[in-house]
């Protein structure tokens, strides 16, 4: 099987926060100090999303898990610590909330997306594919689920399926780079290396500068330089 990075759901907010990607967690502190009534439901899953992207998963967790200890019925919450913990590592955990989460809500198309991301990462293929499909049906313009679906038809070697549902996701107008950047490897792995390089060179210029991106665009930046390097330098 080939090495890939599967695109997760992002962390959801089941209610408006105001929250500010560049802002301190100061607030989140004050959990600490006895204050929890103080915080807003919204502004601490906000927090879980800022420490998870930070690398700060215990922390990012533990609100979480506050958060379900007060609404132990929300599906998101679930769906949202099952990332956090597929993010760190601890797969086992991670399914339990997947799980819990689509006990709760199945028709949380997201849930169905992680859960899929983690039956892919065991080697179960037919399994994540049978959740990625069940996140489409939910959720049509779940760009995430049509991509990873993709990858793992690739595993596959179903090459010219892989191919249709990055086109698919081509329409919705996100994750451009992402999709650019599959479709080359795809193509990569088929054999037609000039419509895999011209791919990876599309991808390049649409993911962020290097010096103004995240740690992910900035891996899979690195990933297709390597991928390109392969077919120019072979």
């Amino acid at each position: 099987m080939n090495q890939h990075s599967f695109l997760n759901s992002d962390i959801k907010n089941n209610q408006l926060c105001g929250f500010n990607q560049n802002n301190s967690c100061d607030q989140c502190e004050q959990l600490e100090d006895g204050n929890q009534s103080m915080v807003e439901e919204g502004y601490l899953r906000s927090c879980a999303l800022k420490l998870a992207q930070q690398g700060n998963y215990t922390k990012a967790i533990a609100l979480l898990s506050h958060l379900i200890d007060h609404s132990p019925e929300n599906a998101v919450d679930y769906n949202n610590r099952g990332l956090i913990y597929f993010q760190s590592g601890d797969k086992q955990k991670a399914i339990c909330d997947y799980n819990k989460a689509l006990d709760l809500n199945s028709k949380l198309a997201s849930a169905y997306n992680n859960r899929a991301n983690y039956y892919a990462a065991c080697g179960q293929l037919t399994a994540a594919l049978a959740d990625y499909e069940q996140a489409i049906d939910l959720n049509p313009h779940h760009v995430r689920a049509w991509i990873n679906r993709s990858i793992t038809l690739r595993d596959l070697g179903e090459y010219a399926e892989a191919i249709e549902d990055l086109e698919i996701a081509m329409l919705f107008g996100q994750l451009k780079g992402h999709i650019w950047a599959e479709r080359g490897r795809t193509y990569h792995l088929w054999g037609d290396w000039n419509c895999a390089i011209a791919d990876y060179r599309r991808a390049l210029a649409e993911l962020p500068a290097l010096n103004d991106q995240d740690a992910s665009s900035y891996r899979l930046r690195l990933q297709i330089e390597n991928w390109l390097n392969e077919l120019l330098f072979f």
